[in-house]
């Protein structure tokens, strides 16, 4: 039985929970490629964010916590709600154009944008020269995934890449949002609750407005992935990591993201099959790199490593 009292360093308990939830967070992009062949992409991200949200309503039921109660937190909910739709929205359309390889590669750089948005606008949250460091290393490790992006003989592919890269700044624009409002103060499981339930109206909207065909191939297959995406990485996964960042410090916690791109560039070849070149590689080294030097002082974060939710 672990212990709820706040720890000041991380035990075999912490470490493995991370190393599973990176996983999970980097086996989200094969899934949604998966799924994709099935049911189309902004619908899909709606419906996982609508199951999410109805698994969160009645967990938190059984534990006592209101979440429609008043919080002076509306507002922001709302603007972190609608950046974390957007932001799903052009992961799941962004999906279909690239690998799930480069996309996880891509998405990941969320950790920069953040750090320079925080610097910018919430006191106390200022960049040391470590973190500049991080941030060369991740933006380097871009440009050259881009690059490898260039070989193609279409933009296709560099398309989906660049709604990524905006799929990144608007993750880090919801982390921005919430820790420089009052949700700051709004507990977790509140604060998942506007995402999801902002999405989870948004999105099916914007697929009905762009005029996809909704669901046409429902195998076991796609809703095997549609089902892990809503229940093991919206829901438990999330939980999960809101648990640990309120017994574990979160700086360490964050430290371990880096292994999610790299989950996720081995899932995309092993299980998709997809290519991994000797650029993709050196792309996912110089950003993992930054992500652990960026992360050397990163305060405590509310939002949960998504991607989605990023993220997402």
């Amino acid at each position: 039985m672990v212990s709820s009292e706040r720890r000041t360093h991380l035990d075999a308990t912490a470490v493995g929970c991370m190393v599973l939830l990176c996983a999970l967070w980097g086996l989200q992009q094969v899934a949604i490629k998966v799924a994709n062949a099935g049911v189309s992409p902004i619908l899909q991200g709606g419906l996982r964010s609508a199951g999410a949200v109805l698994l969160l309503w009645g967990w938190s039921a059984l534990r006592g916590q209101r979440l429609f109660a008043r919080d002076g937190a509306l507002l922001p909910g709302v603007v972190a709600g609608l950046l974390f739709a957007a932001e799903f929205l052009l992961i799941y359309v962004g999906l279909a154009y690239t690998s799930a390889s480069r996309g996880v590669l891509i998405l990941y750089t969320a950790p920069f944008w953040t750090a320079i948005g925080l610097h910018l606008t919430v006191p106390g949250e200022r960049l040391v020269r470590v973190q500049g460091v991080g941030l060369a290393c991740a933006f380097v490790g871009v440009a050259v995934a881009f690059t490898d992006a260039l070989r193609l003989p279409t933009w296709r592919e560099l398309t989906g890449d660049l709604m990524l890269l905006l799929a990144g700044i608007l993750w880090a624009a919801t982390t921005v949002t919430i820790r420089a409002t009052a949700l700051i103060r709004v507990p977790a499981a509140k604060t998942l609750f506007y995402q999801l339930g902002i999405s989870a109206l948004v999105l099916p909207l914007a697929s009905l407005a762009v005029g996809e065909p909704g669901i046409v191939n429902l195998t076991p297959v796609v809703a095997g992935s549609l089902l892990f995406q809503t229940v093991v990485v919206a829901f438990a996964s999330y939980l999960t990591w809101f648990w640990l960042i309120t017994r574990y410090p979160a700086s360490r916690l964050s430290a371990f993201s880096f292994l999610t791109p790299l989950f996720g560039v081995l899932a995309g070849g092993v299980l998709l099959s997809e290519p991994i070149t000797p650029a993709l590689v050196a792309a996912l080294a110089l950003v993992a790199v930054g992500i652990n030097l960026v992360n050397r002082r990163t305060p405590p974060l509310r939002v949960p490593e998504p991607a989605g939710a990023g993220t997402d």
